[in-house]
């Protein structure tokens, strides 16, 4: 049987599935003490999302639990992802979540890591079907808005749209996976149930990368 964490981190992309990571943690009694968000420091944007990292301290600030920002290149991601998680042990956290599906490469990259560290490794929503995940992101009452497009595989349309039911059949008619698990779109959660008050966003200017689009978001007060 698992033991039970003392002090959580959890690692933070912004999205829904770090989201719904996050929630599922807190329904357990999961102490989060952290979120850890580890991003592209020469755009300062978090990777594949196309974030700005301002927009995930601002979240992190809505929610009200301290943020932990690591600047990465790709060149250096591991160990800058090993330097934090002895910080992490440092700072008395014993336990790492993560919002991972179905990845299972993903998962034991950063479980080998966790683990030899001393950390527990927690994945609340591993293995859950992804139709039923995408439409808890929706019951839960949390607004995630669309920030990014893999082109061939996803649509260009579907930027800074929020999720939906509706949105989700377009995923289902494009074939696509219906989180995006394999990078086809992700997102941005600006509001729901955890936040003490909403992070204001505007939508930016389009973005074209070597085979992505990607929507700007901005804070609304700057």
């Amino acid at each position: 049987m698992q033991r039970q964490p003392t002090s959580c981190a959890l690692s933070f992309s912004g999205g829904k599935d770090s989201m719904l990571a996050l929630d599922r943690a807190i329904r357990r009694g999961w102490p989060v003490s952290y979120l850890v968000n580890l991003y592209d420091g020469a755009s300062e944007r978090v990777r594949f999302h196309g974030v700005r990292k301002t927009l995930i301290q601002a979240q992190a600030d809505a929610l009200g639990i301290p943020l932990l920002s690591y600047p990465t290149q790709p060149d250096n991601f591991e160990p800058v992802f090993l330097s934090a998680l002895a910080e992490l042990r440092e700072r008395g956290v014993d336990a790492i979540i993560f919002g991972n599906i179905h990845l299972a490469d993903v998962r034991a990259w950063y479980e080998e890591r966790t683990t030899a560290q001393g950390l527990l490794h927690l994945e609340p929503i591993w293995g859950e079907p992804v139709d039923a995940l995408a439409r808890e992101v929706i019951e839960r009452g949390y607004h995630a808005i669309v920030t990014s497009a893999e082109l061939a595989r996803a649509k260009e349309t579907w930027l800074g749209q929020p999720l939906s039911e509706a949105l989700i059949a377009e995923f289902a008619a494009a074939k696509i996976d219906l989180c995006g698990e394999r990078g086809e779109y992700h997102t941005f959660v600006s509001d729901g149930p955890l936040f003490r008050q909403p992070v204001p966003i505007r939508l930016g200017e389009q973005v074209s990368l070597p085979g992505y689009a990607l929507i700007d978001l901005v804070l609304a007060s700057s």
